[in-house]
């Protein structure tokens, strides 16, 4: 909103008898103003604020007061460009890589050939953490003065998940040749188990999409004045097409120019707006209170255990995500998998910067100053879009343009990530070894195309229609940490566990972390966590008031923890109970323990390497050889990095 948008102009048709001509060449002369370039400089006749709106979040524009912004336009439509001109040429330029060596197309679409390097492998696997969600909520909570800067914990929390995912889970998941982040599930729980948890894993994926998509068309609302519904839908188009056209490899040379244009165009941002007259010294803004409470902000001792769990959500939590491991796969060894989460977790710290810079000046401006009115962004509920904010009217508007430009950029680097790891799990793990094992590569690959189009418009379709998307995503990323993190621990460093502790694993989590609760979607808590408190949240624009339950115990680590020693002490007593023929083996209807050697798990041992993971137990299966599951798990090449091979591929009689 321009500063000429906000005056509250009179209309010619008020009820004045005398001096009509005089009130006519008014309006006539406020309104021009209005629309022209003039509305660039600050305008101050009258300010009043803009009359609260009752939508939802994001804030639609009124369409009666939109004004285009060509200049914007124009440089969101290059950058498009562009984006879409490199996807297509990394397709073009790897059409035919992995498959010459003897892998399948849908393999290579997945995981592109195994033979990502560091420096595409690096840029890619950081965009990914460095989406929309990350720059925008990382300046939102440095300008909320109730967080601050003590409390944006994505930063560090998602830099150090990619440290923790380097030195445990890349090697062990690498060289054992898994295409997708299900593949050990499926390998030792069976198919069923597989299928279950595909559902937080597809619900993570999908909802952060349409998050972040959600995200992107406030923003070109904020900035550029067009339709939220074209600039969302046009996106999701671009990203879609692109992942359709070339896989893994449009996405991570994307990746490159995206991550790229979010570091330029947000980097000419700050001193622009630092210089701006409005800004107070942050220096000074982040110690003392001048137009709101500092920006580093405090944690208060009663949050202590909250702010511990929320850090263990990002930092364990972070791991268990295809987006993670389709990066960790896709590199040309076991030891580069590892220096690529190394090198990520450097560059989101780096990349996180500006976004703190940008939460700062928010903190440090007088609004009143500005095109953007007296109430400041919080009284709003405008805080989310503080970032876009401070671009629109603390900055000219061509370097405006350019930090749009490396909004959306944030944005498309991670939707089209998380479509394409969505729809690599369903044509995987769903489809291929579920329900279709004998299917051909070509259907493979048709089935990755029509589910990366499904799950695009599905994402899109959410952005647009639900109000909900923030809260749906807030509950599926738990879900991720309090069920497959568990189980991804002990499918990977447990040695003896089976479908029946998995199960319960799954269930005490899923139940443990329901049960407290989700303000965001209003679902209230049947279970209370030792210090929880009522409080009351006041929205601003409706002034309606919420009374919400919080939950300052650290419920969500507890019932990952409850999760993991749940699988464990379950699969035990299972194996115990059915081995010491206190239970019949026509119980074992998982085919777990005494049937373990059934047809549905026959091939499990197929990846089990020499590393990290010893199941002495499997070891004197011999493993089927054939077109079915285990030439699906097997991939010799993959499984060899610097000598390791798997045992079963040596021992095998020639």
């Amino acid at each position: 909103m321009t500063a000429l948008e906000s005056i509250s102009l009179p209309t010619p048709t008020h009820n004045i008898k005398h001096d009509r001509n005089l009130a006519s060449c008014l309006w006539l002369f406020l309104l021009l103003l209005k629309h022209h370039e003039l509305s660039h400089q600050p305008v101050f006749l009258s300010v009043q604020p803009v009359k609260p709106s009752t939508s939802s979040r994001p804030r639609r524009p009124d369409s009666g007061n939109m004004a285009l912004h060509v200049e914007g336009l124009l440089a969101i439509v290059i950058f498009y460009v562009l984006i879409l001109f490199v996807g297509i040429w990394a397709a073009w330029k790897n059409k035919n890589s992995g498959v010459e060596g003897g892998s399948d197309q849908s393999e290579s679409i997945m995981v592109g050939g195994r033979d990502i390097g560091l420096f595409v492998g690096g840029f890619t696997m950081t965009a990914t953490w460095v989406g929309g969600g990350y720059i925008n909520g990382t300046a939102e909570y440095v300008y909320l003065p109730s967080h601050g800067l003590a409390w944006a914990q994505a930063p560090f929390g998602y830099a150090l998940s990619l440290v923790v995912g380097g030195l445990f889970f890349a090697k062990p998941m690498r060289s054992r040749g898994y295409v997708t982040m299900l593949d050990p599930f499926q390998q030792l729980y069976g198919k069923r188990m597989g299928g279950l948890l595909f559902i937080p894993a597809l619900m993570g994926e999908i909802f952060w999409s349409a998050a972040i998509l959600s995200a992107l068309g406030a923003t070109l609302s904020v900035i550029v004045d067009i339709n939220i519904n074209m600039s969302v839908m046009i996106s999701a188009l671009i990203a879609i097409f692109y992942t359709l056209v070339g896989g893994l490899y449009s996405v991570a040379y994307t990746d490159v120019v995206q991550l790229f244009c979010i570091f330029v165009g947000l980097w000419i941002s700050v001193p622009f707006a630092l210089a701006n007259p409005a800004v107070s010294d942050i220096g000074v803004t982040a110690v003392k209170k001048v137009f709101q409470t500092p920006w580093l902000g405090t944690i208060q001792p009663s949050d202590g255990w909250m702010w511990a769990d929320n850090f263990c959500l990002l930092m364990l939590g972070g791991i268990p995500w295809q987006v993670y491991f389709q990066r960790v796969l896709s590199a040309s060894s076991a030891t580069y998998a590892q220096v690529l989460s190394f090198l990520a977790a450097f560059g989101c710290l780096v990349m996180a910067v500006p976004s703190v810079l940008i939460g700062a000046i928010g903190a440090s401006t007088d609004w009143n100053q500005t095109s953007y009115g007296p109430v400041p962004p919080m009284e709003k509920d405008e805080s989310d879009m503080i970032l876009p904010i401070v671009l629109q009217h603390l900055c000219p508007p061509f370097v405006s343009f350019f930090g749009l430009g490396a909004v959306s950029a944030a944005v498309m680097s991670s939707a089209d990530s998380s479509i394409l790891s969505a729809s690599s799990m369903f044509a995987r793990n769903i489809y291929q070894l579920a329900f279709r094992q004998s299917a051909s590569d070509r259907e493979i690959v048709w089935v990755m195309r029509v589910t990366i189009f499904v799950f695009g418009a599905l994402a899109t379709a959410m952005a647009l229609l639900t109000g909900t998307v923030y809260g749906l995503w807030y509950l599926s990323s738990d879900l991720v940490y309090v069920i497959i993190f568990p189980q991804l621990i002990s499918v990977l460093f447990i040695k003896g566990t089976n479908t029946y502790g998995s199960v319960a694993g799954y269930v005490f989590g899923l139940l443990l972390r329901i049960g407290g609760g989700e303000p965001y979607l209003k679902l209230p808590p049947f279970i209370y966590y030792p210090g929880w408190t009522q409080e009351e949240k006041v929205h601003h624009l409706t002034k309606e008031v919420e009374h919400i339950v919080m939950q300052r115990f650290p419920f969500k680590t507890v019932a990952m923890l409850a999760s993991l020693l749940g699988n464990a002490v379950f699969s035990y007593t299972a194996k115990y109970l059915f081995e010491s023929g206190t239970l019949s083996p026509k119980y074992d209807f998982l085919d777990a323990v005494v049937s373990k050697h059934s047809k549905e798990i026959m091939d499990k041992t197929t990846l089990v390497g020499s590393d990290n993971i010893i199941l002495s137990e499997m070891a004197p299966v011999k493993p089927r050889i054939g077109s079915s599951l285990a030439g699906t798990f097997m991939n010799a090449e993959a499984l060899s990095d610097e000598g390791e091979t798997s045992p079963d591929l040596n021992n095998e009689p020639q």
